[in-house]
């Protein structure tokens, strides 16, 4: 299928809000591209639609938080790295924007990028719908509406971006003129709940026009994948307007922005409707997809025979084989060839390490098997070595998280390495090469290749040696982008937060989430047993309050589940389970070092003395968190000289939202001498001109009375 190359073409957008009676469109707008072929002669076949629309696949399947859905092809671990700087897992030294309190309010345009996206797509439909109506388009009409229905699911997901990262948003659905009044018009941010229910009919539409799974053995969207997106867009704004009424984030707050715009006079908002409206719909999008596809089998092997690929584990392997398509739970998957360099560097980054760490928090939130939490179950955890500590455990932390037990690699190049497991005639036994890494790089030389934390991901590893064997983005195991499983835990929370109770869908899909996990089903024994005070996780929390043990146990198994997907950022703003870093900072903490694993690091010399690399004296040269801390790594506690988060991560309030830029105020003003004649206005704690957030608890409106309006007004004047 042809695919296009890309250039500027000269349409204006929002994104430019216009010339402001002081310049042209074309001195604010950075143009995305659209295409190479002009309109006069393209789109007219279905396979022109077709590849238009797939030459956006890899660019637009995005996370809110702007990171790839699949295995990027990049020098680090991809996809794995999706969770980073939540408290699933720690990447490099943090996020110093959030957790340090340096996020700003840019200069420039913050709402630019999304609106680039919108814009792709509102081209298509404005070029491509009229001759669909009026049969003009020669090819397979089947084809072509799946082709706009892939359409409709990207502007859903462009707009559902933006709506995690900015609440209320501008809704356009043409390419705008270069006309200062239209842009300035049209620049009107919807209130977040009608941006919500803009997605849910774009999605509808898609719906209505997609294919059913395995169209193109699932590397185009389908129709289940968009129930699937349709579920997760609904659960979040539901459980958003919910955790978040009375911040000034949610339309009709007293402190909602949106309510001194003229556009928004007269405007009611029954909160408590739409969010009943959207856990319906979550439900109902949620149960389309998880009445009719199983989830993929665990066959309860835990590690791979030797010279064996694949076959051992299919669940294992939905992360770490090269061809997805026979895969009922996968709904929707990215392929890797490396004849094509369609390939990435995940193998190697979770063979050789990545400078990231899973956290404590999360390797103590797995139950054990039996469906105990681990301080109420009558075997204590010894975390001395990984592998205990992943005993009798939830089978996904034995899975999906390296110990030392744990088979690094099965083929005959294991014969070459020397420490590997041979039985006491000499044949190979079921772990032929434990990992030899395991609690041993949480010091290294090789700061690059350094565990964090000690624990490592091992989901998305591959145990095909040429796949790892470098760090020259050998990898083609393939990337699952939306798995069924994500309906089952999204319909078992919507329902439980929509009736306070589960029904018998909600729990015969939570009985199959926890027996495929090796969990006994029996999920009540487990809420019997939470003590939420003993629980090491932010979901314990919305807001200032402790939810239930029966939801918190719900937020359990969907962190559980999806473990380096990519999920718990939006995860924690839609429960506002940050509020908890308000009044006790997040202490990032890692495995067991100082009972036994530091030991690693002492070596006697030929006189008998010890000697230790390990410093951990919080001077500047410290490579290990200091014995006084207590005997679990705290990687950012080794030293606290030009360390912004030693002390632990914090949160602003202003944080759950985005700020608009300067630029995205300036450019939206009917007068531009004026910034107060926005048609924007500044999310809640931010300043309306460049700055930190604000250390206040009311929202800020355009006319803030701290000095920003003077400097906004000095920048206009400026150009």
């Amino acid at each position: 299928m042809m695919k296009l190359k890309l250039k500027h073409i000269c349409f204006c957008s929002l994104i430019g809000m216009g010339g402001l009676a002081l310049t042209s469109c074309n001195d604010f707008l950075d143009r995305s591209p659209i295409s190479d072929i002009t309109p006069e002669d393209y789109f007219n076949t279905v396979d022109q639609v077709g590849s238009y629309v797939i030459n956006y696949y890899d660019d637009y399947l995005e996370n809110s938080n702007t990171t790839k859905m699949y295995h990027q092809r990049a020098w680090n671990s991809g996809v794995v790295r999706n969770d980073a700087n939540t408290d699933n897992l720690l990447s490099d030294d943090g996020n110093l924007d959030y957790f340090a309190g340096n996020k700003q309010v840019p200069e420039g345009k913050n709402i630019q990028e999304p609106l680039n996206r919108i814009r792709v797509w509102n081209y298509l439909f404005e070029q491509v719908l009229p001759k669909e109506k009026e049969g003009t388009i020669p090819g397979d009409a089947e084809l072509l509406k799946q082709y706009i229905g892939e359409a409709y699911f990207f502007r859903a997901l462009a707009y559902y971006n933006a709506l995690v990262r900015f609440g209320d948003y501008p809704i356009i659905t043409e390419v705008l003129p270069d006309d200062s009044e239209t842009l300035i018009k049209k620049s009107q941010r919807a209130p977040r709940n009608e941006v919500a229910r803009f997605i849910l009919k774009d999605l509808d539409e898609a719906i209505s026009r997609l294919k059913e799974r395995g169209f193109q053995n699932n590397q185009r969207i389908n129709k289940q994948a968009a129930l699937v997106l349709k579920s997760r867009v609904a659960l979040f704004e539901a459980t958003f307007e919910k955790y978040h009424q009375g911040t000034g984030r949610v339309p009709g707050d007293p402190t909602w922005p949106g309510a001194v715009m003229s556009y928004n006079s007269g405007k009611t908002f029954d909160i408590a409707g739409e969010i009943n409206f959207f856990l319906t719909e979550a439900m109902q999008a949620a149960a389309a997809v998880a009445d009719h596809v199983q989830l993929a089998e665990n066959s309860h092997v835990m590690n791979p025979p030797y010279n064996t690929l694949y076959g051992w584990n299919p669940y294992f392997e939905m992360f770490s084989q090269p061809d997805l398509s026979n895969v009922e739970e996968v709904l929707l998957w990215k392929q890797y060839n490396l004849s094509l360099t369609v390939s990435h560097c995940v193998g190697a980054r979770l063979k050789n390490g990545d400078r990231t760490g899973l956290t404590r928090s999360l390797i103590k939130t797995f139950l054990m098997k039996d469906g105990m939490p681990i301080y109420a179950s009558n075997n204590a955890i010894d975390d001395r070595t990984v592998s205990d500590e992943k005993k009798d455990r939830d089978e996904r932390l034995q899975l999906f998280v390296w110990g030392e037990k744990d088979a690094w690699m099965t083929d005959e190049r294991a014969d070459t390495v020397k420490n590997y497991n041979k039985d006491q005639v000499g044949n190979m036994v079921t772990n032929p090469v434990p990992v030899p890494w395991v609690k041993s790089t949480v010091i290294s030389d090789q700061e690059q290749t350094r565990d964090i934390t000690g624990y490592r991901s091992r989901k998305f590893y591959p145990y095909d040696d040429e796949q790892s064997r470098s760090d020259e983005l050998l990898g083609t195991n393939a990337c699952p982008i939306f798995r069924a499983s994500e309906a089952y835990l999204n319909y078992i929370e919507a329902c439980y937060e929509k009736n306070g109770s589960l029904d018998s869908k909600a729990q015969d899909y939570w009985k199959a989430i926890r027996r495929r996990a090796g969990v006994d089903e029996e999920y009540q024994k487990t809420i019997n047993s939470t003590d939420l005070s003993r629980e090491d996780d932010l979901g314990v929390y919305s807001g200032d309050r402790m939810v239930d043990a029966t939801l918190y146990n719900i937020r359990r198994e969907r962190r559980c589940e999806f473990i380096a997907e990519g999920m718990r950022w939006d995860d924690l703003k839609r429960w506002r389970s940050w509020d908890r870093l308000f009044t006790q900072p997040y202490i990032v903490e890692g495995i067991n070092f100082w009972d036994e694993a530091y030991k690693l690091y002492t070596t006697t010399d030929k006189d008998g003395n010890e000697k230790s690399t390990v410093v951990a004296d919080g001077s500047t040269s410290a490579n290990m968190s200091p014995k006084s801390d207590g005997k679990y790594v705290r990687p950012l506690r080794r030293t606290q000289t030009n360390n912004q988060l030693y002390d632990g991560y914090t949160w602003k309030k202003a944080y759950y939202l985005e700020p608009l830029g300067l630029q995205d105020l300036q450019l939206s003003a009917t007068n531009p001498e004026d910034i107060n004649t926005s048609m924007m206005y500044q999310n809640p704690y931010w300043p309306v001109g460049t700055g930190k957030a604000l250390e206040r608890s009311e929202s800020t409106r355009l006319n803030s009375s701290h000095g920003y309006i003077s400097y906004a007004v000095f920048c206009l004047k400026k150009k």
